[in-house]
């Protein structure tokens, strides 16, 4: 057998499910960059972005930047991050703020939480640690922008 790894020989999209290859490994990148990013957007930042009026002044202030400037910075982590992870653009830069907004919610802001309330926070920060160090794969903008083709 002198088949190369992560080279797929016939059975298209549903044989390279069964096995580590570079479709299967892009496919598995994508689906993780909509569901965390996606979630990330629609289910935490957007409530945020359309309640900033109300939340500013009593949002947590764990890095002592002061109320309005902590709700912004993780409006702008939570909405324009999340929707460029979802995009695949600029994955790994946007997995930065990402991964720190959810490291101060578990840290700083659930610190005397339960786990099952922490819980969240560490595995969307494990889930954009992890996207920080892969990459967006190749169903992405990133991709297209920065491809070095021969």
């Amino acid at each position: 057998m002198n088949a190369k790894v992560g080279v797929t020989r016939g059975g298209g999209v549903f044989g390279a499910l069964g096995r580590e290859t570079p479709l299967a490994t892009s496919l598995g990148l994508l689906v993780m960059r909509l569901a965390f990013g996606g979630t990330m957007l629609v289910a935490h930042g957007w409530p945020k972005l359309n309640a900033f009026s109300e939340m500013a002044l009593s949002f947590p202030d764990p890095l002592g930047v002061g109320s309005p400037a902590s709700l912004a910075l993780t409006v702008c982590a939570e909405v324009f991050a999340a929707g460029a992870l979802v995009l695949g653009l600029f994955t790994r830069l946007v997995s930065i703020p990402l991964a720190i907004t959810m490291a101060v919610a578990f840290f700083a802001i659930h610190t005397d939480d339960p786990w099952k309330v922490r819980e969240l926070a560490f595995v969307y920060m494990m889930a954009f640690v992890t996207l920080f160090f892969t990459g967006p794969g190749r169903f992405s903008i990133d991709r297209r922008l920065f491809s070095h083709s021969s």
